[in-house]
């Protein structure tokens, strides 16, 4: 199909929907099938045990990187810069909590990759390049600026509102 093909719209909603039904019924199908698998080979408690264990650490990680990352953002923000690539790091690190969060051996290997920083910078940039490649620009102008809390300052009349530009 051509992606200027107005049926491409119309499409898009079904690979959603088939998306979300592989993500929310065949992936717990399939975990619960390799936790029940490895039940019978090591035994309930040690599964439970790997379960727990593995759900307590993502979190104390994910808390630990989620953390720093918020520390980068802020210091992106004080220094007048926009945080998107650490924005998008505490989106991966919030999909990667919430997957060590959920009882799985797929998913808990899932979420400690986006934990580890050189495989989470990969998939930022494939998101950053995905998003580019949907979210086109044709024959618009894009004016780009700067703004800076001493050209706020600039812009107040003395015990006044701001001045409207």
């Amino acid at each position: 199909m051509i992606p200027d093909d107005p049926r491409a719209d119309r499409c898009y909603p079904r690979r959603v929907l088939a998306r979300l039904l592989l993500l929310f019924t065949v992936v717990p199908l399939v975990e619960l099938a390799l936790l029940v698998q490895l039940g019978r080979v090591i035994g309930l408690a040690p599964t439970v045990a790997i379960v727990l264990l593995t759900g307590i650490t993502g979190a104390a990680l994910a808390r630990w990187q989620g953390l720093a990352t918020l520390r980068r953002v802020q210091a992106e923000l004080a220094e007048g810069r926009m945080p998107a690539g650490a924005l998008v790091d505490g989106l991966l690190i919030l999909v990667a909590g919430a997957m060590l969060l959920t009882p799985g051996l797929i998913t808990d290997a899932a979420g400690f990759v986006l934990l580890i920083p050189p495989s989470r910078a990969a998939l930022r940039r494939a998101l950053v390049e995905a998003f580019r490649r949907r979210l086109r620009v044709d024959d618009q102008v894009v004016i780009d600026t700067t703004w800076s809390a001493a050209d706020e300052a600039d812009r107040r009349e003395p015990g006044g509102p701001a001045i409207d530009a």
